[in-house]
């Protein structure tokens, strides 16, 4: 059963194996790195996770040099419990943090784009995302 209370947390409690449902349930190869993706994540500049009673239904974090530059390189929803506005507050949290930066980034694929767009991201320009990514889900 879906709740319709969602709670918002800044802490660090993150327990690993609902962590890693979430990502494998959205399709993300660092699932497969579960250890290094904990790691990771707790050592994000900002981190934002939503609950459904204990269950973890959603997560965002942000890199930042905590001055004029922030990255938010993960959001992820579970499936279940997509298009009810848990990612929108996600995001909403996170940018609070930054409000006033320079520089917000992301990297965005697929159908995503649109959402980003309401959360009020646009095209950087003429520039072209490049990476050197591990992975095989893109």
């Amino acid at each position: 059963m879906i709740s319709n209370a969602i709670n918002y947390s800044q802490t660090r409690d993150l327990p690993l194996d609902p962590l890693i449902a979430l990502y494998r349930a959205n399709g993300w190869s660092s699932a497969e790195q579960p250890e290094l993706l904990h790691k990771a994540l707790l050592a994000s500049h900002s981190l934002v996770t939503a609950w459904d009673a204990n269950k973890l239904v959603g997560l965002a974090n942000a890199i930042s040099d905590g001055y004029l530059v922030v990255y938010y390189p993960h959001l992820l929803v579970l499936p279940d419990y997509q298009r009810r506005g848990i990612g929108t507050e996600l995001m909403r949290r996170l940018m609070t943090n930054y409000d006033g930066f320079h520089q917000h980034m992301l990297v965005s694929d697929g159908g995503a784009v649109d959402f980003y767009r309401k959360c009020g991201f646009i095209r950087a320009g003429n520039t072209e995302p490049m990476w050197i990514y591990a992975g095989n889900d893109h």
